[in-house]
């Protein structure tokens, strides 16, 4: 809904000539564009505080061309595509101004950079395999408008490594811990720190790891209290959570 819309259902309200829950109906009630193959919302923004993300896997370029230009009908900026393959991303950026990272698949169409959020949320990874999903997670946050500190390589094999970033975890408000193998960084980083822990298990490990399941049962039965668990490989699903979380204790 645009802001002249939102505009005159409180003038309206002003004016006596519309109820409070008939106000409410209309705002709740999501307008939507219908493209056939996508119904494009355009009320989360108000909603939720951010606008609709494309998720960018199994749909067609053409598909996701006309889901952004719906979307920057209502909102100009920092339209967030996900899982955006190489190809696609070469399509889109002749259409519009992408910003493309290739190693976590995250477009980011008119990208403009805002903090909106006085804390900040640290992404750390256990290794260097992990850099993709945490990325997708980090590239989420900022869009989000929060201030992102990396610690990539931290992992509990070398436990020194993460030890000497103590203080940088502890100037967190919310810390997204990214790991695969066996999944240990979460709970260690959750018994050093006291805000909340978001855990992404990642694909990355060796045959008994499952693809992930592994990372992903160690993180449920974490004995740190204060760590939640994502899916595996769900970096942006961590970074938005992280993002709702730090702009409540922002």
């Amino acid at each position: 809904m645009e802001n002249e819309q939102i505009k005159q259902i409180l003038e309206q309200i002003e004016q006596g000539t519309l109820s409070a829950n008939e106000a409410y109906l209309k705002l709740k009630v999501a307008p939507f564009e219908d493209l056939g193959y996508a119904k494009v919302d355009h009320q989360r923004n108000i909603r939720q505080g951010a606008p609709e993300v494309i998720y960018g896997a199994s749909k067609t370029k053409e598909q996701m061309e006309g889901i952004i230009n719906s979307l920057l009908s209502h909102c100009t900026e920092n339209i967030l595509i996900t899982r955006l393959s190489p190809e696609a991303a070469d399509y889109l950026s002749t259409h519009f101004s992408l910003f493309y990272d290739e190693l976590s698949k995250i477009g980011i169409v008119n990208r403009t950079e805002h903090i909106s959020a006085a804390g900040n949320i640290v992404v750390a990874t256990g290794g260097t395999s992990d850099i993709p999903v945490a990325e997708e997670a980090a590239l989420t946050a900022e869009v989000l408008g929060n201030h992102v500190t990396r610690l990539y390589d931290v992992g509990v094999a070398g436990l020194h490594r993460l030890l000497s970033n103590v203080e940088t975890l502890s100037s967190a408000n919310v810390i997204i811990a990214v790991a695969g193998m066996e999944g240990a960084l979460a709970s260690v980083i959750g018994g050093l720190t006291d805000c909340p822990v978001i855990a992404v298990p990642t694909s990355v490990g060796y045959g008994a790891s499952f693809g992930g399941v592994s990372a992903l049962l160690s993180m449920l039965n974490s004995c740190a209290s204060g760590v939640s668990v994502v899916n595996i490989d769900n970096g942006f699903g961590a970074g938005y959570l992280a993002s709702m979380i730090n702009h409540k204790i922002g």
